[in-house]
């Protein structure tokens, strides 16, 4: 809170301080409720994003897709993704937070919709495209909203809550999407379409929320020349962006992995066709990522990323002995602690980015490492359904977890020449 600098007296009821301390705390409180708000809506466009995620193998048997299919199918959903970070993920900067939200998350609403109309290939792919821009315009922006309206909320605050809630409805959001359409696909009626109509709900809930909550961003009259997002190291400390940009690209490899061909090693691979048993482990991956970065918000950005590049190496190693012993609860602890990892990871990737940009370039930069963090998401997954059509699911796995422990060498010599994410 701002303090007069009058001369010290205990204001009337008519007078200015008083009128101005009390429309101070009024906003506090509005922009304390949008705060809330949005993490709702953050939240339920993330976990829209994984429904199809357990259902899968539905389709699969339905219509007779391949695991490769289903990774193409994914790979559709994050180039989506990525056209609506290059092209919008930067305007809200210019023309305001709730301008791109609102028809981000209608954008979710038009795909669950079309989910809806039927199970065919081509729909597929149209919806999990529609989702995909729509879930690229909510990332970046939703960040930086959360985070204004925290400061606005408690000026001078640390930035520990805005870190806990933005990242937990990111990456908590993933996880909870097939927690709620596992259980809804095993024990109800209608499995491929009743939980597109429960989300459906719950996205016109995310609108109206959006639409309730305080703009932090005044709009730029005349606006700047539109360009499509640059992808640029230039905020402050490149060696330190180019860390967690790494960072973001290691830890979404895990997440992609989990949100698109896990499931189906786990009905195949390893005999578990249970979909209420695949929603609840892409669950726990992402649900302890979520819990690791609620209960290490005390600790530094170093240390943060130490620990999360050894949960990331130690965690997809285990996963792998799981595959080649079709052992569950070896795959299960290798995904948790990998989980584990990933969450710790990005949100030190997450927090150095917010602490280098500027605040004019705050969307821009977040927009910039999302970009990297789906690439992330989708290289790898779809790497993993090409190799499928030639060699076995766990020979796949074991290239994988190489490939990953490499990059995660590459992303802790990338830290270690970084001035500013220590």
């Amino acid at each position: 809170m701002a303090h007069s600098t009058a001369a010290p007296q205990q204001p009337t009821a008519a007078s200015g301080g008083g009128a101005g301390s009390g429309r101070r705390r009024a906003d506090a409180r509005r922009h304390g409720v949008g705060f809330s708000l949005t993490a709702f809506a953050f939240l339920t466009a993330m976990a829209f994003s994984t429904v199809p995620t357990p259902l899968y193998p539905l389709y699969m048997a339905k219509d007779g897709f391949s695991t490769f299919m289903v990774t193409v199918v994914f790979a559709v959903y994050a180039v989506g993704v990525m056209i609506s970070l290059v092209l919008a993920g930067h305007v809200s900067d210019w023309i305001g937070r709730k301008k791109i939200l609102i028809p981000a998350v209608g954008l979710e609403l038009v795909a669950a919709l079309l989910f809806l109309t039927s199970t065919s290939l081509p729909v597929l792919l149209l919806a999990r495209l529609v989702t995909g821009l729509g879930v690229g315009m909510v990332t970046a922006t939703a960040t930086a909203h959360l985070h204004e309206l925290h400061t606005a909320h408690r000026p001078g605050a640390s930035a520990q809550r805005f870190e806990l809630v933005s990242t937990a409805a990111n990456i908590g959001g993933i996880g909870v999407g097939p927690l709620v359409t596992g259980f809804l696909a095993q024990w109800v009626t209608s499995p491929l379409r009743t939980p597109y109509i429960v989300f459906a709900g719950l996205l016109l809930a995310a609108i109206v929320a959006i639409a309730a909550t305080p703009e932090t961003v005044e709009e730029r009259f005349p606006r700047p020349a539109y360009r499509p997002q640059r992808i640029t190291v230039d905020h402050g400390d490149s060696a330190g962006y180019l860390a967690a940009a790494a960072a973001g690209f290691a830890s979404f490899a895990v997440f992609g992995l989990f949100t698109s061909v896990a499931p189906g090693f786990v009905a195949g691979a390893l005999h578990h066709p249970s979909r209420a048993l695949a929603g609840l482990i892409v669950f726990a991956v992402f649900g302890s990522a979520a819990a690791a970065q609620s209960l290490t918000t005390r600790l530094a950005t170093a240390a943060k990323r130490r620990l999360g590049l050894l949960g990331q190496a130690v965690g997809v190693v285990t996963l792998v002995i799981g595959m080649h012993t079709a052992n569950l609860a070896a795959f299960l602890v290798g995904g948790i602690v990998a989980g584990i990892g990933a969450g710790m990871l990005f949100k030190a990737a997450l927090g150095t980015v917010i602490a280098l940009a500027v605040p004019d370039k705050r969307s821009e930069a977040l927009a910039g490492l999302f970009l990297i963090a789906y690439l992330g998401l989708t290289l790898p997954a779809v790497g993993i359904g090409i190799a499928t059509l030639s060699v076995s699911a766990t020979t796949v796995m074991t290239w994988f977890a190489g490939l990953l422990l490499i990059l995660l060498a590459g992303v802790a010599a990338l830290a270690r020449r970084g001035s500013t994410t220590d």
